[in-house]
C-alpha cells in the first residue's frame, strides 16, 4: 500500500531532483522517516497549499450530476461557504496524490438536510479490512453523531465512504476549498496508514 507507492516515488524522484533532494509534502515526508524510506538524497518539504496545484476540478449539478464547470486550481482560495451558497452544486477533484491514499476522486457538497461538508470517494482497500477501516472511522471521527458510511462493492472491488468532515479534527469552516482538500486528503492518508498497520 503506502510504503511501496512512497518507495517507488522516492527512487522516481530521487534520480531526478533539481532542488537539492525529493520534493514531497509532510504526510509523505513524516511516512517516509518513521518507515526508513530515505533516498540517498535530502527531503525537500513542499507548501501543502500546492498539493492540488494540476488537480483536476469539476463544480457539478447535484441533481442531474452534469458539469456545470470546469474550474483550474484558482477555485481552491474560494471559501468553503461557496457551497453553503450554491447547495445544488459539488465539488469533484481528481489528483495525482490521490494514488498514495487509494482513491480516484473526492467529491464535497454540502448536505441539504444538515449543513454539514459531506465527503463521498470509492477507496480502493481489500474488503477484508472492514473491521480496521471501521475502527479508525469511529475513533477519528468526532461528534455525537459523526456519521459515516462504509460499503463494499463487488462489482468496483472498493469500498464506497461517506463522512462528515465537520467531524475530523483540524475542520474549520473559515478555511478554503484548498484547506478542505487538504485535510481530507491528510485524514485518508492516516487512515490507510492505519489500515496498512494492522497487515
Amino acid at each position: 500500500m503506502l510504503k511501496e507507492k512512497i518507495k517507488q516515488y522516492i527512487a522516481e524522484n530521487d534520480r531526478q531532483s533539481t532542488e537539492g533532494g525529493v520534493v514531497l509534502f509532510k504526510e509523505e515526508i513524516e511516512y517516509a522517516e518513521q518507515n526508513q524510506l530515505t533516498g540517498e538524497g535530502e527531503w525537500v518539504e513542499k507548501d501543502a497549499n500546492t498539493r492540488f496545484a494540476d488537480a483536476y476540478i469539476e463544480r457539478c449539478d447535484k441533481e442531474s450530476e452534469n458539469m456545470l464547470k470546469n474550474e483550474t486550481s484558482a477555485f481552491l482560495s474560494e471559501p468553503l461557504h461557496y457551497l453553503k451558497k450554491h447547495k445544488n452544486e459539488f465539488i469533484y477533484l481528481e489528483s495525482k496524490w490521490f494514488d498514495f491514499v487509494n482513491v480516484d476522486a473526492i467529491s464535497l457538497e454540502v448536505d441539504d438536510v444538515f449543513g454539514t461538508f459531506d465527503v463521498m470517494l470509492g477507496l480502493k482497500v481489500q474488503k477484508k479490512y472492514d473491521k480496521q477501516l471501521r475502527e479508525y472511522l469511529n475513533a477519528h471521527l468526532n461528534g455525537e453523531d459523526a456519521k459515516f458510511d462504509l460499503m463494499f462493492t463487488l462489482d468496483d472491488g472498493l469500498w464506497n465512504l461517506n463522512f462528515v468532515l465537520n467531524y475530523v479534527e483540524g475542520f474549520d469552516e473559515e478555511m478554503t476549498m484548498g484547506e478542505a482538500f487538504q485535510l481530507i486528503y491528510h485524514f485518508l492518508f492516516k487512515l490507510v496508514e492505519a489500515v496498512e498497520k494492522a497487515q
